[in-house]
């Protein structure tokens, strides 16, 4: 029998060493060293000199040029986020923080693709059978057509899954997941690599498509090694606060589709339902004729989305002002507020400064700075906004106002939502019909114009 002997691996990279250190000798990282027994008999270090199996490599204009068939689950942003529906032999990681939705959206597609005829298993391994069944009785589609299966030991799952011939296989979840092979508790480093490792030969060998849910960490990132992220063909992140009626499921990787794209959800008792119009459904309850509101247009991935940012500047009551910004980096926020008092002339030495992405959208490309500015401008002087503008544009350190890409879908998503001004750099060139486009030269301009 092989001795047992442990390493300490790097939940980011992946890296060996033979001791624990603070930090990680490959990439850098500071605390990521976690321990991993390995060498049990039966395990990869018996395996060493197996025959190699597969198939023998064949030249690449001898593979079948047949495009590849998807599987749709009728949940149409879900499918929209996948790039057009589930591939046969792919392997999807679902993360999301505890309670978001995960579990409830794949079994709703496990129960859409049953009844489109697409043999699914439903692996539970931190909910019983008779648990499952109590959340499918909530879902507006009967679930009963589902094989559930309660497991968590790893070779279980494999033969189960081959047994039924299962098309498409979820496991909630890979943290919870096992082998026999390794030593070690479900959820530590080794297992979590290993279990996706083998649930990817599942999916490339005998070609289900496998959908993984993965929890996450106080840090934001899957719990697991970061290789487990590189190991699937897409990773998407279910986010959302809890409080919130709507689920922003966003892909971050891709091996079939685009990255950035998001699908919006609302959830009901019913299970979650996909979101027609996610551009109004963030603007959906804007107030008009209050001040410090303005709106502007994301792209998340392909698709234009409309968010409305409110910003609140009052008199600080302490010695230090306060800076509050929600869905937005609050040193990005730190920057604007710089360049607004030094290029536009307003003070915020004294003012607590209170910014609000609504609907839980989160503020990443520069696009979005003018439309930021125009709320605190707006909110300084008192003083609303037209409620039919959109707000375009990047700001520099100069107090420049800069073009922004993918204007025009942009600006034709603001027009089919009834906006009819634009504020955007007076270096963009772009005209559409119904939409007055208003050039702003920097910071100093939009200041002047919605002064009191």
């Amino acid at each position: 029998m092989a001795r047992a002997h442990s390493v300490f691996r790097c939940t980011d990279c992946g890296a060996e060493q033979p001791k624990w250190a603070g930090r990680c000798d490959s990439c850098g990282a500071w605390n990521t060293l976690v321990e991993e027994a390995v060498g049990r008999a039966g395990g990869r270090a018996d395996r060493t000199h197996a025959v190699p199996s597969g198939s023998p490599p064949v030249r690449l204009s001898a593979v079948g040029a047949g495009k590849f068939e998807r599987w749709q689950t009728g949940l149409d942003e879900f499918d929209f986020v996948l790039g057009g529906g589930i591939v046969p032999g792919s392997v999807v990681l679902v993360g999301g923080e505890p309670g978001i939705g995960k579990s409830t959206l794949l079994l709703q597609c496990a129960a859409r693709l049953e009844h489109a005829g697409i043999r699914t298993l439903y692996v539970s391994g931190e909910e019983s059978p008779d648990q499952v069944r109590l959340r499918a009785d909530r879902l507006t589609l009967d679930a009963g057509a589902v094989h559930v299966l309660g497991a968590t030991r790893l070779e279980a799952i494999t033969h189960h899954a081959r047994a039924l011939d299962a098309q498409v296989v979820f496991v909630d979840s890979i943290q919870t997941t096992y082998t026999d092979e390794l030593e070690g508790a479900p959820g530590n480093v080794g297992q979590v690599r290993e279990c996706a490792a083998r649930l990817m030969r599942l999916a490339k060998e005998a070609g289900p498509a496998v959908l993984l849910v993965g929890h996450v960490t106080k840090g934001g990132g899957i719990a697991g090694p970061k290789t487990l992220e590189h190991i699937v063909d897409t990773v998407l992140y279910f986010e959302g606060e809890s409080t919130l009626d709507h689920r922003i499921l966003r892909a971050v990787k891709n091996r079939f589709g685009s990255v950035d794209e998001i699908g919006v959800f609302a959830m009901t008792g019913a299970g979650l339902e996909p979101v027609a119009d996610p551009a109004a459904a963030f603007l959906a309850g804007r107030s008009s004729g209050v001040s410090g509101s303005a709106v502007t247009a994301l792209m998340e991935g392909t698709r234009p989305l409309l968010v409305e940012i409110q910003a609140l500047a009052a008199k600080s009551g302490f010695g230090t002002p306060q800076r509050v910004a929600t869905g937005l980096d609050h040193r990005r926020l730190a920057v604007l507020l710089a360049v607004l008092e030094r290029r536009g002339g307003l003070p915020f030495g004294a003012l607590d400064v209170f910014v609000n992405v609504t609907g839980g959208a989160r503020l990443v490309e520069p696009s979005t700075d003018l439309a930021v500015l125009a709320a605190l401008v707006s909110s300084v002087h008192d003083r609303p906004l037209p409620p039919d503008a959109v707000f375009l544009g990047e700001v520099g350190l100069g107090g420049e106002i800069r073009p922004v890409a993918g204007l025009e879908r942009r600006l034709s998503e603001a027009a089919r939502q009834g906006f009819r001004r634009v504020f955007l750099s007076a270096r963009s060139r772009v005209t559409l019909p119904g939409l007055d486009v208003i050039a702003v030269d920097g910071i100093g301009d939009l200041a002047r114009r919605f002064a009191a």
